[in-house]
């Protein structure tokens, strides 16, 4: 019932748009799907065949395994635009265990309408990707195969309301937002205060890319009186030349227990070379420090202080498909990795699809 009261407005709004919608003309349908197939060994060679407990995509060890499927629709207008996107794969079995059953299988649900008719001033509403990090689920849109440590322990998706505006030459981009929570569907029974979120975007060139976003609210039970504050930057430089690089850093800060408050942050920075047309590499160097154990329980001294690095290569054997593999080594100050190891070795290879 929850699901269908969620995607109700959205058919609503695409199956029966006001009239003068049928005279525009741009209005446009846009259908498209992804799939992404994966084989991963961790050399920690886990028994129940997952790994860590950090990592939530490309879970599986030794098997071949589907980490994401989504076939999505589009409708957008000048005044009205609207997603839905259902998917399927490891992705959704791990990242989304918490949410009830009915949402685990949406990718996407929104609905827009713009405010302004000289201005590109638009309030969306649903189920949105998140405005946190330069990293999504779909490995076929980042420069490395896995997923960084900080995108797999920060928002993919989100939910609430978003106002957002564009300027007129589309270099500067704003938007806040009214959210549920810290990657929450569905709110908690036992949260009661909405999150907030701001972005700002800035492309000075269209070879550069400069981004602030925050996370302002909670992400623990309202009886502890938790306020959690999350600053992402990342500056992202990719010319038409070969090298192209990405700096990133996340901070944040919560309590720990009961009255003390803890930050943790990682910096990243990744390289990607454009050997030709098909064939692209990248280098990925990480670390991810949460000592008070915030984000990442490991119940050891240190707690989760891990660096990584990985390597892939990428070979585009069409425009829609792309078969991949990355070898990846992560550091731990603690033997937290399994079998009480300080550290994890992992290579992984997948085959993408879009249509």
């Amino acid at each position: 019932m929850p699901a269908l009261k969620l995607l109700l407005p959205i058919l609503l709004l695409i199956f029966f748009n006001p009239l003068y919608a049928q005279t525009d003309t741009n209005t446009k349908w846009t259908f498209s799907s992804y799939g992404e197939m994966y084989y991963s060994y961790d050399f920690s060679n886990p028994d129940n065949h997952e790994k860590d407990n950090f990592i939530y995509n490309h879970k599986r060890h030794n098997e071949l395994n589907l980490n994401l499927f989504f076939a999505k629709a589009n409708y957008s207008n000048t005044t009205t635009r609207a997603n839905i996107g259902l998917m399927a794969g490891n992705y959704a079995q791990y990242n989304l265990s918490t949410e009830p059953t009915w949402a685990q299988f949406i990718y996407e649900a929104n609905m827009g309408v713009k405010l302004s008719k000289n201005q590109s001033i638009w309030l969306d509403v649903g189920i949105m990707p998140s405005h946190l990090g330069f990293e999504s689920a779909v490995s076929a849109d980042c420069w490395t195969l896995t997923r960084s440590i900080m995108a797999e322990n920060s928002p993919y998706y989100e939910t609430g309301i978003k106002l957002s505006y564009t300027n007129s030459n589309e270099k500067l981009n704003l938007a806040c937002m009214v959210l549920n929570g810290w990657q929450q569907i569905q709110r908690p029974v036992n949260q009661q205060i909405p999150s907030i979120g701001l972005q700002v975007n800035y492309n000075p060139s269209s070879y550069l890319t400069l981004n602030y976003s925050n996370f302002i609210g909670t992400a623990k039970a309202h009886s502890l009186k938790s306020f959690r504050a999350f600053h992402n930057l990342y500056v992202k430089y990719e010319p038409k030349a070969k090298l192209s690089v990405i700096v990133g850093f996340d901070i944040g800060t919560d309590k720990y227990d009961a009255n003390n408050y803890g930050v943790w942050y990682a910096p990243i920075v990744i390289f990607k070379y454009k050997y030709s047309k098909k064939i692209k590499m990248a280098l990925r160097g990480e670390y991810y420090n949460d000592q008070n154990q915030i984000i990442l329980t490991t119940n050891s001294l240190n707690g989760f202080n891990v660096s990584g690095i990985s390597a892939n290569i990428d070979y585009k054997i069409t425009p829609k498909v792309e078969w991949r593999i990355e070898a990846k080594r992560f550091y731990a100050k603690d033997k937290i990795f399994s079998p009480s190891q300080n550290e994890n070795y992992s290579l992984t290879t997948n085959m993408t699809f879009r249509i």
